[in-house]
């Protein structure tokens, strides 16, 4: 049994979004209209890390040239979207399995179930981070920028001398001065509160 964290709520899509308010006192094609407005937003935020991005793009291809691999570290949402990237690379790419590794925090039951408090485990995370090398890029995703999972990893993944990064949707995360980039995507409160795999995910 893990105790119970405290409830913060300084991450950007844990806020209260104003132009979603009466999302549950409407008309379900009204729902549907604002969910898909908000839906607009994720690509204009993108566009503003664009730089960083390519930084990480273009260190990662020079690693995986030299024979190093990519290492994806994310629980819930981001840990199944992180699996799915992975997959979906080998095909898409013909990158040989194995190259793009996803650690999901809980393996592979919490992609179908959840598996309370593994995320809130640092220790958790650094043990998955072991295989990581020196010629690695470890991403650890994290909508809050915060999950103790992640940042366990990243740390572990940075000690060994990996190159490192986080991609959230919090431009301040707590974890951002751990790595050496950090995607903060400014995506703002979900259209409903905390929902991360709505605007966050995309």
């Amino acid at each position: 049994m893990h105790p119970q964290l405290p409830v913060r709520i300084d991450a950007p899509t844990e806020r209260r979004n104003p132009r979603t308010r009466e999302i549950d006192d409407v008309p379900t094609l009204e729902v549907l209209r604002l969910l898909n407005a908000e839906d607009r937003i994720p690509a204009e935020a993108v566009a503003a890390v664009l730089p960083d991005m390519a930084r990480l793009v273009d260190e990662t291809a020079r690693r995986i040239q030299a024979g190093g691999r990519l290492h994806y570290f994310g629980a819930g949402t981001s840990g199944r979207l992180a699996v799915m990237d992975a997959a979906e690379l080998i095909p898409t790419y013909s990158l040989p399995p194995g190259v793009v590794v996803a650690h999901h925090a809980g393996g592979l039951r919490a992609l179908v179930e959840p598996v309370e408090g593994v995320e809130d485990q640092e220790s958790v995370g650094a043990a998955d981070a072991a295989e990581v090398g020196p010629g690695d890029v470890a991403v650890g995703i994290a909508a809050s920028g915060r999950t103790p999972y992640v940042g366990g990893a990243l740390r572990a993944a940075r000690a060994a001398g990996a190159f490192t990064a986080l991609v959230s949707a919090n431009p301040g995360a707590e974890l951002a001065d751990q790595v050496d980039v950090h995607l903060g995507v400014d995506t703002g409160p979900e259209a409903i509160a905390g929902s991360t795999r709505l605007k966050a995910a995309t």
